[in-house]
Order: C-alpha cells, then structure tokens, then sequence
C-alpha cells in the first residue's frame, strides 16, 4: 500500500464536506462512490486529479494535504500560570494567550512550576518537543535565580559536583555568582535536564531557599530582549533549524514568520494611509474641500429653496 494514502473520510473532511463522522455515516448509507465505485468504510485513497469522488451522484471537490510546517514559539511565562491545557479551579495556563490556529496545536517543550517565570518553547511538531525533553538529549537550560541564605564556597562545590535528591543524583553544570548583598544573591545556573522543581531543590538541599527564578536561556536560544511577560514570538527558519539539528531531525524549509510580519506591516500601512487622509481632509478649509461635496452641498441648498418657494 502506497504510504500516500489516506482514510477517505479524512479527505472529504479535510475538503469542508463534513466532519469525519457525518461522513462515516454517509459511507454507511452507500452515499459515497470513488470512480463509480461504491465507498466502504475503511477505504484509503491516494490523492489524484483524475479522481472522481461522489456524494450522492454529485461530484466533491477535494483538498490535497498541506505539508505540516514545524512552528516554534519562544513564550515569556509569568508567575502564576500553569503549565496545563485546562485547569479544573479556572486558574490561568500558559496555552490561553498563545496564537490559535486550525489544524495544529501547541506543544509545550518542558514545563516551568507556577511560581517560576521565563522562557518556554513551544511547537507543532511533536517529534521535536519528545526529543528536545528528552534526557539523552542533554540540552542545557539556563536560569537566573535569586536565593536567600548563606552561601559559600563549600556549598557551591557541592551544587556542581553532585547531591542526592528524592529522584537521584543532581548537580549544577555551572554556576555564575551575578551580584547581590548579604543573603539575598543572584546566580545564573545552568543543567541539562528537566525534573520536577529541581534547581529549587538542588538549592533546598543546602539550606538555601529560592526566592526568584527565571529561565533565560534553553539551548541556545535566549529569553528575547524586550519580550514582555505573558508576550511571544515566534522564531525564524535559521533557530527552528537550530533547535531542529540538535535532536538529530531534518531542517525546515518553511516559514509563516515572514509572510505573518508582512501581512502585519502591510496592514499598519494602509492603517497609517487612511489615518493620513482623514487629517488633510479634514485640515482643509471649507472653500478648498472637494468639488464633489460643493456640489452636492450646493444641490441641498437649492431643493431646500425650491420646497420653501412652494410652501410660500
């Protein structure tokens, strides 16, 4: 079987002629015919020009399938929301504010806990997010974190050379002192795996306890500069692929970032025309404005004299 096939109630779905079900039904019925032949459940086909699919005698026009595109998100998550598609108590997720579309979805790349904020990745392609997540993978995270308690040089080594927590061991790859007084301090840690809450607990296991933390970097893409909490971007070909060569799949040869920014310029720009008209026009004084409107002003005061005339 050719693996360019497919399921015939996919196809007449995919072309607007029902939802897969309602087709199903009418497959049942002996409704549907595929080259005068009558349809059954189950029957694949191959999209072909010259084929000629019916509906009750009446021929159907269908959609070839669209190559799915391999999208990427980068997302600035806030304090308080939740790494969830739907939350029972009503409580906001990371997917509400993300871009809807048709016939994809959003996979979040890893999660981050409620109090934690920074980058999170986003894509279509679940492949990518499976292999992205995956601890063989080994791709470095990075976080900004702001701890309180007393730190020093013992406890730093301990942090990069390894503690036992609840799910094994654990350990920081580096740790980079950024600054603070007393026992409020700021480091940048980065690791290369994912466990539940454990730079938290990796900090927890030394006596010092998180009072911030942010996710700056997964890989090599950084948290966007100027990207505000709760905003996304999405990124280009060149660190699609990027993130896309790191796991070992094949590159992107498609965008919808271009054409998306385009469309958005486009439409600033005429938003911008149209602002510019309706100044001028309005600038103008009342003896320069259009002939056209002189005119029918003009009209206007005339039939108004005529019907006075009249009534006199």
């Amino acid at each position: 079987m050719s693996d360019k096939t497919e399921k015939l109630q996919k196809i007449l779905a995919r072309s607007g002629h029902g939802s897969r079900r309602e087709i199903e039904g009418y497959i049942q019925q002996g409704r549907i015919s595929i080259d005068g032949k009558t349809a059954t459940l189950g029957d694949r086909i191959e999209f072909k020009p010259s084929i000629k699919i019916r509906l009750d005698g009446r021929i159907l026009n269908i959609k070839e399938a669209q190559k799915d595109i391999c999208r990427v998100l980068a997302y600035y998550k806030p304090e308080g929301e939740l790494c969830t598609r739907h939350d029972p108590e009503g409580r906001p997720t990371v997917f509400d504010r993300l871009p809807r579309m048709q016939g994809a979805r959003w996979i979040a790349v890893g999660r981050l806990d409620i109090n934690t904020c920074g980058l999170m990745l986003f894509t279509t392609d679940g492949e990518l997010a499976n292999r992205l997540m995956h601890p063989s993978r080994e791709v470095e995270r990075e976080y900004a974190v702001r701890v309180f308690g007393e730190v020093d040089n013992a406890k730093l080594r301990q942090l990069t050379q390894g503690v036992q927590l609840e799910d094994g061991p654990a350990s920081f790859k580096t740790i980079t002192f950024k600054g603070g007084e007393g026992i409020n301090q700021w480091y940048n840690v980065t690791l290369t795996e994912g466990r539940n809450r454990e730079v938290r607990r990796l900090w927890e296991s030394v006596g010092v306890q998180v009072s911030r933390l942010i996710r700056v970097r997964y890989g090599d893409i950084d948290l966007p500069k100027g990207l505000p909490r709760a905003g996304w971007t999405e990124l280009g070909l060149e660190q699609t692929n990027y993130l896309r060569q790191l796991v070992g799949l094949g590159d992107e040869m498609v965008t919808k970032v271009a054409v998306e920014r385009d469309q958005r310029r486009i439409k600033a720009n005429q938003i911008r025309r149209a602002v510019k008209r309706h100044a001028k026009v309005a600038a103008r004084p009342a003896g320069k404005r259009p002939a056209s409107s002189s005119r029918q002003n003009a009209g206007r005061n005339t039939t108004s004299r005529n019907t006075t005339s009249k009534g006199r």
